[in-house]
């Protein structure tokens, strides 16, 4: 579409017989200047950017009626009003589902819808105009008429017979389950000294990110192309959707991604509303400009996390792990998120319950069921608190049971940290873990004597304190048997390009983006290591498809483990040639040299025989004086992709320490440890930081942050008031150590580090809290652990 041919420009092919190579051909539409400012041939200004607004369904599910938009366009500034029938014009409907998930299902999914709302919130009517004000007034102008219809909101109901079918083309809510079953599971439970069992509910929450999504498209008639800038953390990946749904080539879509405030999985998917912006640009040739509000961000920002598990623990006499048995049920919206799809999070949790210990039989279900609620699908840590929460839960049920101290059954069972390589029941190959390394080390950090004997005394003065324990295993540096093997076109490779400039600074461009982690940080030291200069001679760039090697972008903890290998291996061969050139240029032997600082020295002494500023200027202006053979382009890319494990694996353990007040229900935090193995580590801080934000958010979905809906399907917490986050004022004192472990998959050994604290922290607060209840009687499995849950559970309240 939109190609430039002979043909588009008012050329016959007579014209143009052999080849455009040789010949004057005039440039479409090509500018010139008019009294000043630029136009097009036709005289028309350059278009001005458009702002729009979207009116949302304020149902849960609903047929569409009228749209009556005339009063919309009476509004000043109005430009147009957009329905699901006009984008979809030029823009393909997508499903949502990959191969290897099998018999997955999902219905089509439009920009807009084009008959049916299928969740509260959802886009409906798009409306254009010349300022975020007219265009909201616009569609406060709207007419649309809604049909309300029976909507599925409960998940545990989904599959029942007289169930609303959301979808009646599928048949019915399932999307799809999968159960990994090995060894005898029944056996293992008929012979157990003890079999503990228990309800989880882990709450619906989502990201709250900083910045909301924004996004502005710019559609250039004059060549097809189409520019976005794009609030996101997989550019490649974005410009792939934007290309194959409106038709477009893939190199005429460019997509732009600077400094992102925040992403945490939220800006990894395609979104309705972002696809339609896009829509609009193409059909209007403007750039067109979306920033969801707060409001917005609650009711269509991907959620996550709404699961009801069942799980069932055997054990022996002296506390061996014999047997798990979970049963997973997820609710994930009308529809599976694309491209990534909303099976993810069920599926991790079958791959990782029960993930840092020694056993052998295991069986876990999940089912993932559609409902009339705003879509679900990977969000920091993707199944891992849940999975953590449900294995660490029964394990310290089982020490209960056995009166067994938690971290002495722990001991007892987590993998020896010479067993490895090692492939756990549910079939996840771990090729190095060090958790008997990392207990120990949390040991050393936890006065866990003090604060047993400080839990006495205070329990003597009706004060109620506990000490939680929760180990933990996180997948980080994904390959393609992640998303690729599923027919997703998702990377799991990243690449990068470093180059010297004349003034012997260093340039590196890559594929992973900064979403606030410090990725450019660790690039940059990355690379200056690997070259041998200042790290404040080196400047990074990321996020734009069009000056970046191809690569996956930033999910999954990859950025130090995929994108800092490709850096590190791009950096070396740069130093490599440098060396190749200073050797030809000072006839020594380049293995007889090396860089330091910016420095040529020799490698044997430390004598410096020139800098880099001095071989960028002859290799720049003056490559007449050096040998004709020799290479001197001073720029390498090198891409990575690891091979011989589908994921690197990382592993820990968090303790907390809290105070519950059996009267009001309240939990307060009071110390907080996590020791976290992600092999080499780069930034000594950046690491630490990641692991007290990622224990922040954990923090968050165990005690404050909640989507609630009603039972028609209407969200009820849709301000910062109604939905809690954890604040400054709430958070204990956190501290952070380190085993480090480094993968033999790459020469950096780096893992990855930003999912750890999230993924350990909801167990360890819940068997915390639990531990503080045990002498009332009590105990809590329903996250958050609301003041009005505790209650309930001590019989305070009904």
């Amino acid at each position: 579409m939109n190609q430039i041919t002979p043909a588009s420009i008012g050329l016959s092919r007579e014209d143009l017989p052999n080849s455009y190579i040789g010949r004057s051909v005039p440039r479409p539409n090509a500018p010139k200047l008019v009294q000043g400012r630029a136009t097009y041939t036709d005289d028309v200004v350059l278009p001005r950017m458009l702002h729009t607004a979207f009116l949302r369904s304020p149902c849960a599910h609903a047929r569409i009626g009228a749209i009556e938009t005339a009063a919309a366009m009476a509004v000043p500034g109005v430009v147009r009003v957009f329905t699901g029938a006009d984008i979809a014009k030029v823009c393909d409907p997508w499903v949502a589902t990959l191969d290897h998930l099998k018999g997955m299902k999902s219905a089509p999914q439009y920009p807009l819808p084009l008959h049916r709302a299928t969740w509260q919130g959802e886009p409906i009517v798009a409306v254009l105009a010349e300022t975020r004000a007219a265009a909201e007034d616009g569609v406060a102008a709207l007419a649309v008429t809604f049909e309300p219809l029976p909507a599925q909101t409960d998940m545990e109901s989904a599959l029942a017979p007289g169930a609303v079918v959301i979808h009646p083309e599928l048949g019915d809510n399932l999307v799809f389950t999968r159960t990994a079953e090995t060894g005898d599971v029944a056996a293992a439970f008929a012979a157990a000294h003890k079999v503990v069992e228990a309800r989880f509910v882990t709450g619906r929450h989502t990201g709250v990110t900083l910045e909301p999504r924004s996004i502005i498209a710019d559609y250039n008639r004059a060549d097809g192309t189409l520019t976005v800038h794009h609030s996101t953390q997989a550019p490649h990946m974005m410009q792939g959707v934007f290309a194959k749904q409106l038709r477009m080539a893939e190199g005429d879509v460019r997509v732009i991604c600077k400094d992102v405030g925040g992403s945490f999985g939220i800006k990894v998917h395609v979104y309705p509303d972002e696809v339609a912006v896009a829509a609009m640009a193409r059909i209007m040739g403007r750039p067109v400009k979306f920033i969801a509000d707060r409001f917005e961000a609650f009711a269509s920002d991907i959620h996550a996390r709404d699961h009801r598990i069942h799980g069932r623990l055997a054990v022996d006499a002296e506390g061996r792990v014999l047997a798990f048995d979970v049963d997973d049920l997820t609710g994930i919206g009308p529809y599976s998120v694309y491209p990534r799809t909303s099976a993810i999070e069920g599926n991790q949790v079958v791959n990782l319950c029960g993930g840092p210990y020694d056993f052998r039989n295991y069986r876990c279900t999940t089912t993932v069921v559609l409902q009339n609620k705003a879509p679900t699908c990977q969000y920091r840590a993707v199944g891992h608190p849940i999975a953590t929460a449900v294995t660490e839960g029964l394990m310290d049920l089982a020490a209960e049971a056995l009166g067994m101290d938690p971290i002495e059954i722990r001991r007892r069972n987590l993998i020896r940290d010479d067993a490895y390589p090692y492939t756990s029941p549910a079939g996840m190959r771990f090729e190095g873990l060090s958790h008997h390394a990392s207990l120990d080390k949390l040991l050393q950090m936890v006065p866990v004597a003090r604060i047993r004997a400080d839990q006495a005394e205070a329990r003597s003065r009706g004060v109620y304190r506990g000490l939680g324990i929760a180990a933990f295993i996180e997948l980080t540096n994904p390959s393609p048997f992640m998303y690729g093997i599923g027919g997703a076109r998702i990377s799991a490779q990243d690449g990068c390009t470093v180059r010297m400039d004349p003034d012997g600074s260093i340039v590196a461009s890559s594929g992973v983006t900064e979403q606030g982690q410090g990725t450019e940080a660790i690039l940059a030291q990355i690379v200056a290591h690997g070259v041998g200069v200042a790290v404040e001679r080196v400047k990074i760039i990321t996020g734009d498809t069009q000056t970046t090697p191809y690569g996956g972008g930033t999910w999954a903890c990859r950025g130090a483990g995929i994108g800092g290998e490709a850096a590190l291996q791009s950096a070396i061969a740069l130093k490599q040639q440098l060396l190749d050139v200073a050797g030809a240029m000072l006839q020594a032997a380049p293995d007889s040299l090396d860089i330091v600082l910016g420095r040529i020295v020799d490698k044997a002494g430390g004598a410096e025989r020139m800098t880099l500023h001095e071989l960028g200027r002859i290799v720049y202006f003056r490559g007449d004086t050096l040998p004709r053979e020799l290479q001197r382009e001073l720029v390498q890319t090198r891409h990575f992709i690891t091979k011989e494990y589908p994921f690197a694996f990382t592993n820990g353990i968090q303790a907390s320490w809290v105070e519950v007040d059996p009267a009001t229900g309240m939990v307060k935090l009071l110390e907080h440890w996590c020791v976290e193995d992600c092999g080499r580590i780069v930034n000594p801080m950046l690491v630490d930081e990641q692991v007290r934000g990622g224990i922040v958010q954990g923090i968050g979905g165990a005690l404050y942050e909640h989507c609630i809906y009603d039972a028609q399907g209407n969200l009820l917490t849709t301000t910062l008031a109604d939905y809690l986050v954890p604040m400054s004022a709430e958070m204990p004192e956190m501290h952070v150590g380190h085993v480090e472990t480094p993968t033999r998959e790459s020469l950096l050994g780096a893992k990855g580090a930003g999912e750890a604290g999230t993924a350990g922290a909801p167990g360890a607060i819940m068997n915390a809290i639990n531990d503080a209840l045990r002498p009332l009687g009590a105990r809590v499995h329903e996250q958050p652990f609301t003041p009005e849950r505790i209650l309930r559970a001590l019989g305070t309240i009904a």
